[in-house]
């Protein structure tokens, strides 16, 4: 498994899983699927890949010739807290991608010099205890999600 830094063109995958049903069933609570239709590929590249000024990391995870999931991090600078994401399409879940994506999001986050990586996910969503078994815990609670935190190093984040 390597991490690819999509080109523009490569954005169709990101297209085809938001858009799949079983695949963002996850995010059910916040409104399922999620339309990436072309004309906002551009955009989306630009902030997200060119111009991420050290506030957002995105990239595919690769197995051979074949995209299996994604993996992201961003600045969520109302809690200023560094929020992760990681995303496995449907047909490749459970074959270990997602285990070894976030192994792979929590080394380059770590490598970028971020100190704690969070993320908040849905109460129902069973992502819960991929993250618990990568070593997050919960922080908090509310009643729509949970606050998941690992710390990446014993460094001082400013």
């Amino acid at each position: 498994m390597e991490l690819h830094k999509p080109d523009l063109k490569d954005l169709w995958f990101r297209e085809k899983f938001m858009n799949d049903p079983d695949t963002m069933s996850y995010n059910n609570a916040w409104g399922g699927t999620i339309a990436f239709p072309e004309d906002k590929w551009e955009d989306w590249y630009d902030y997200w890949i060119i111009n991420h000024d050290d506030k957002r990391f995105y990239r595919y995870l690769k197995e051979g010739d074949t995209f299996v999931g994604e993996i992201a991090y961003h600045l969520d600078e109302k809690r200023n807290v560094w929020i992760a994401d990681v995303i496995i399409p449907f047909e490749y879940r459970g074959k270990g991608y997602g285990t070894q994506g976030l192994r792979l999001l929590c080394e380059a986050a770590a490598n970028n010099g971020i100190a704690i990586l969070y993320d908040d996910i849905a109460i129902d969503n069973p992502g819960i205890s991929l993250f618990l078994k990568a070593g997050f815990c919960e922080e908090y609670r509310t009643d729509e999600y949970i606050m998941l935190k690992k710390v990446l190093s014993n460094r001082i984040q400013i």
